[in-house]
């Protein structure tokens, strides 16, 4: 009998497959006898032990026990998918909708991991101030597709849920300036600031929305104005300056550093 090598891993070899890595032998020989067999043979002509059933055999074994197994695994769970979703395509109705995945919103001071908000069940205030959260996060992460996607959608939500609090006001305005809504963002900004001329949100949205038009003097009013109300307005139980922590506390140095700079 004729040894035969393995083009792949060199072992010596019987029969069409390799039976270390399972790769194809040159030609097809009967792993009992090793003579070569015709293509078509079932059956070896010399001793007659039966081929074709022993090869794939031979050959399953070793793809299924050796380093091919990640790849098979691979496959048959892409086979897997493919018939699932052909299965839904076919199902009145066509394929159903993906579940939605879980999504990290701001809430207070620390990150919230949850399904995305029911919008429909909340209150028009609740239901915008949920999709600030979610645009305000996005941006935060540099996240520009989402944020690009909700925007729109959390404006309007603030737009339908007036009459605004002092709170929606100044997320309103973030969110136009965001957005690029200048002028937008210090109209709604004026809007508290005419509620409350010293409300250090309204002189804070109106200054960086002044700033970012190009309106320096106008900005420098705003801030001058931080200066001199900050102390008397920072002692106030205001619950929007505490939501606001971050902005709060570094807007005095902010608007130093933008007056001592012109």
């Amino acid at each position: 009998m004729t040894a035969l090598v393995c083009p792949k891993c060199g072992e010596t070899a019987s029969g069409s497959f390799c039976q270390k890595c399972g790769a194809k032998v040159q030609g097809r020989f009967c792993q009992k006898c090793g003579a070569q067999a015709s293509p078509a043979a079932h059956f070896c002509n010399q001793c007659g032990n039966q081929i074709a059933v022993r090869e794939h055999r031979a050959a399953a074994t070793a793809t299924l026990g050796g380093k091919n197994l990640p790849w098979w695994i691979a496959g048959a769970a892409m086979f897997a998918l493919i018939v699932v979703l052909g299965t839904q395509m076919v199902q009145p109705g066509g394929p159903s909708m993906p579940t939605a995945a879980p999504v990290t919103t701001q809430s207070g001071g620390g990150a919230v991991t949850g399904m995305p908000p029911d919008l429909s069940s909340m209150t028009p205030v609740e239901a915008a101030d949920r999709l600030f959260n979610r645009v305000m996060t996005a941006v935060a992460a540099g996240d520009s597709t989402e944020a690009q996607q909700f925007m729109p959608m959390a404006i309007a939500a603030y737009d339908r849920a007036r009459p605004l609090n002092t709170d929606g006001l100044f997320h309103l305005s973030m969110l136009q300036r965001t957005a690029m809504q200048l002028e937008a963002a210090l109209v709604t900004a004026r809007e508290i600031l005419e509620a409350n001329s010293d409300h250090l949100l309204g002189l804070s949205a109106a200054a960086k929305a002044a700033v970012e038009l190009g309106r320096s003097d106008i900005a420098a009013v705003y801030y001058e104005r931080v200066l001199d109300v900050y102390e008397s307005q920072i002692e106030q139980d205001i619950p929007e300056y505490v939501d606001h922590a971050p902005i709060t506390d570094n807007l005095r140095s902010e608007a130093e550093a933008f007056l001592s700079g012109r």
